[in-house]
């Protein structure tokens, strides 16, 4: 998401209650945006919302501190974000290598050489940005003041990677080796040894390529104007409405062509990559920008998670509305706050 690039890389001694509630933030709000105000993780099954700030939580915030270390800007936290769903589709769970019968899906489509292709692509963009950018995005808009100070030592580094690789492998444990053949009784599947190297690989790519890319970003036009708060809600809506497309594709019996959803996909992700950073590069962008994009965002992951939930428990709708209404309520107070700072109003 569209933000500042640090000043310094030095992480920051002023504020330190501060910087350990932006950590915390950070660490509880990538799951809980990405899985469980989604509707991926619900509350008959909410004790994984541990292993999930272990492996999610310590990744992003591990994600921002590189990023705020190289004094790159969010393309470098998108290709990061991009490795670390790789990671988790190739290497920990690697939901996006077994057959997705788990699912309910009857058909092979988007299967080729032992990739679920329509359903990593999903992911690719889903992780990316629910699990990473717009975490990172909203702590960072309720701590403004730590926005662009690393927050880490380099003792906090090891312990957050530390707990990530721990978490990594009780993600791997509990999903693979338990959840998977006992829960939906799916039989043990191991990929190819060729398979995971690939993954491996791209891991290390993405890494070297938000390197790379930590200087790259839009420069400043005075002569654009930053379009309206309505309009970043419902355009970034939009942008987000034919990604989530690409699961439904999973459940039709006809098998489709893999390349022309391959190809539309990564079109409308470059799309959405363009608009955003064009929007980031007018006069007037602000954070109350910032906060529409991730609102948008987040109000159509949370809308499109009630599709399935006619399968659900009582229990698990119910905890969904709650959570939804919270996180909403919750939104709504950031950006009155967002608004006083704005007016040099001191809350209080």
């Amino acid at each position: 998401m569209p933000s500042t690039t640090m000043s310094s890389a030095a992480p920051a001694h002023g504020g330190s209650s501060n910087i350990r509630l932006a950590i915390a933030s950070l660490l509880l709000l990538s799951p809980l945006i990405g899985e469980v105000l989604s509707g991926a993780t619900r509350m008959s099954f909410i004790f994984v919302l541990i292993p999930e700030i272990m492996v999610w939580g310590c990744g992003a915030l591990l994600i921002r501190e590189a990023v705020r270390r190289w004094r790159g800007g969010w393309i470098s936290a998108l290709s990061l974000g991009l490795a670390l769903s790789v990671a988790e589709e190739f290497i920990i769970q690697q939901t996006s290598l077994a057959p997705l019968n788990w699912m309910g899906v009857t058909s092979a489509n988007g299967r080729l050489w032992g990739v679920n292709l329509f359903y990593f692509l999903f992911m690719l963009g889903y992780e990316s940005v629910w699990i990473v950018l717009v975490p990172i995005q909203v702590t960072e808009l309720i701590f403004p003041q730590q926005r662009e100070q690393p927050w880490l030592r380099t003792r906090g580094m090891v312990i957050s990677g530390g707990v990530f690789v721990f978490g990594s492998f009780l993600a791997w444990f509990l999903w693979i080796k338990r959840a998977r053949p006992m829960v939906f009784h799916v039989l043990d599947y191991q990929p190819p040894l060729a398979t995971f190297l690939v993954g491996i690989a791209a891991i290390i790519s993405l890494v070297f390529v938000g390197y790379r890319l930590r200087t790259l970003q839009a420069r400043p036009n005075p002569a654009r104007t930053a379009p309206r708060l309505w309009r970043v809600v419902l355009t970034t809506m939009g942008l987000v409405l034919p990604w989530y497309l690409l699961m439904s594709l999973l459940f039709i019996p006809k098998p489709v062509p893999a390349w022309l959803p391959l190809l539309g996909g990564l079109a409308w992700a470059a799309l959405a990559i363009l608009t955003i950073r064009r929007w980031s590069s007018a006069s007037g962008w602000q954070d109350m920008h910032r906060w529409a994009l991730s609102f948008g965002a987040l109000l159509f992951s949370m809308a499109a998670g009630f599709l399935g939930s006619a399968y659900w428990s009582r229990v698990d709708v119910m905890g969904k509305v709650i959570l939804n209404i919270i996180a909403l309520a919750g939104m709504i107070a950031l950006a009155r706050s967002i608004r006083k700072r704005s007016l040099g109003v001191t809350p209080g």
